[in-house]
This record gives structure tokens, sequence and C-alpha cells, in this order.
């Protein structure tokens, strides 16, 4: 049985270019539920849904994995640094309450990443959290990209959640081949840990020996026990970016481990509804300015009534007005 929490995150992933028929249709708008029995039955059919992309994640997985050797062979990069020093968008573009708010509402839904791409240079890809993608996948969303259009990687439930991190080196470096394959269109790989993953130095060597140091990798944990020193100086010494987590319950700190300072914004009381005030998201900004911190990735995931669009939008005007990292 999923939590609330976590089945609640399962209706929201979004990015569907490039995605199979069935994880097409579990990324649709859907029209409004009506009854109970319309509930019970969409969840029914997204818990079917789902069980068939776990099942897929693996064969995926092995097919990238194959590709992986193949350009091993002929040497595989660094990921790139990116251009620009501050990235602010969402996690994620593709969700259907955003039409008529964000979106217009007669906009075809094949433009609505092109619109999404005149506001932002970035964005947070959820879906390959539940589907590990495809090599045509990612090329997909190379040709959606413009010059200078970055993307942020979710990493695959089947190595944060499935499998805890348990021997999962391989896949690890098969789904950083994604890193390779977008270039300098490529941001950063987040590994986000379930709640129920407590602090243990055991866990805390494993997740970091498993990191490729040639990727930017940040990990997002979703409890407190994580924010410790210990931690922070582990993933100093490793390069690894430790995630600053706006979020109910979880500490409202920015921690910098690495050059770079990533934050997601979840909501300060309730997950994904909250609005962020000027003055809330302008605390952020000094915080980020007085870090010292060499890159910013800053990303909304509280979409709900669209909030992201417009904190999105607020944050990147606040870090122009005080030419942070300029």
């Amino acid at each position: 049985m999923l939590s609330s929490q976590y089945a609640g995150n399962v209706s929201r992933w979004s990015e569907v270019a490039g995605l199979t028929n069935v994880e097409r249709e579990t990324a649709d708008p859907q029209p409004p539920v009506t009854t109970a029995e319309e509930l019970e039955a969409r969840k029914a059919r997204r818990a079917e849904r789902r069980q068939k992309q776990r099942e897929a994640n693996d064969l995926r997985a092995a097919k990238m994995h194959d590709h992986r050797m193949a350009a091993e062979r002929t040497g595989l990069p660094e990921t790139p640094p990116g251009k620009g020093k501050v990235h602010v968008g969402c996690s994620g573009w593709y969700y259907w309450h955003w039409n008529g708010r964000f979106y217009p509402a007669d906009l075809p839904r094949n433009q609505w990443f092109p619109h999404y791409r005149e506001r932002f240079r970035t964005v947070e890809l959820n879906a390959p959290f539940y589907s590990w993608p495809t090599v045509a996948a990612v090329k997909t969303w190379l040709r959606q990209a413009d010059d200078g259009f970055v993307y942020t990687v979710k990493v695959c439930e089947l190595i944060t959640h499935i499998k805890r991190f348990e021997g999962t080196d391989e896949l690890v470096r098969d789904f950083g081949y994604i890193a390779d394959l977008l270039g300098a269109h490529m941001g950063c790989f987040l590994f986000q840990l379930p709640p129920s993953v407590r602090y243990s130095p055991e866990t805390l060597d494993s997740i970091l020996h498993q990191l490729d140091p040639r990727r930017r990798n940040v990990v997002e944990f979703r409890h407190k026990s994580w924010w410790d020193d210990t931690v922070f100086k582990k993933f100093e010494a490793a390069g690894a970016i430790f995630c600053s987590t706006s979020g109910p319950r979880l500490p409202d700190q920015l921690v910098k481990t690495a050059d770079d300072v990533y934050v997601r914004f979840h909501g300060t009381k309730q997950w994904y509804r909250h609005d962020y005030s000027d003055e809330e998201l302008s605390d952020w900004v000094d915080r980020i300015k007085a870090s010292g911190a060499k890159r910013v990735w800053a990303y909304f995931n509280n979409d709900r009534d669209a909030n992201a669009i417009k904190n999105a939008e607020t944050l990147s005007r606040l870090f122009k007005a005080q030419k942070v990292m300029r």
C-alpha cells in the first residue's frame, strides 16, 4: 500500500515527450472526478499502469546498460558545467491543472513545452523517476531543447525506492549515461530517498560510494535525521550536493556541500500547495547570496493552482534584482 504522500506524487508526474502509450496515458490530463466510483476506478487503473511501469524498468535499465557499455569503448566525458549560474524552474511542466492557468486553454498539448521553454531555461524532469527513460526518449528531450536549455533528471525509483541503493552501483552508472546523451543540456541528477529512510553511517557511505564523481549529483532526503554536520562533511568530501528542501516537518535550512546549491520548494506546511510570499523567497535569496555558491539550482514542486509558475518567476526576478552570481 502506498503512503498518501507517495500516492499523491504518483498522480502528479509530468513530461510526456517520448514516452510509451502506458506512460502517456498516465500523464495525460484527466477530467475532474465526479463520483466515488469514478475515483476508485481511476485509482485502480493508475495502480495497474504503475505496476506495468515497474515491471518494464528492469528491462529498460538493461537496454541502457548495453548502450552505455558500447559508448564507453570510445570514452565518456564529464558532465559539462552548463551555461549560466542561476537555474530556476519547475519540477515538471505537464500538469492538466495548468491548462487555462499557465497554458492557454486553446494551446495544443504538443505546444506546451515550447510555451514553458519561453518562460524558463530549465526544468526538473520527474517522469524518469517512475519510468526508466529509453534512449529514444532522451533524444526527444534533446530535440525539444533549444540552445542553453538545461534539464535536471530525477533518478528512477528502481535505484532509490525499490532497491534503496542496495547493490545498485551498475544501475547508477547506467542511468548516468543520460548525461552523456544530453551533453551541454544536462544539469543535475536528483536522487530522492523516501521518508522511511533514516540516517545511518552505513546507508550514507553506500549512497556516496555509488555516486559517479563525473556527474553533478544531488541527494534529497525526506527525513530530518539527515540534517547533520557529519552528513554534510561527508557530502563535501565526496563532492556531492545535499538538497536543501523546503517542505513540511523538514529543517528550513540552506545546506551547501559543493560549489552548487540545490533547493526544492515543495511548500512549508502542506506539500505541493503553498504559495510562497515575496518575503519568504527573498529570505532564500539572501541565504544563497551569503553562501558563496558558484551556481544555484532551484525548482518549485508546489504545482497546485500553478503556484510553481509565479513563485519561480518571482525568485528569478529577485535573483536579478540582487545581482546574485552575475
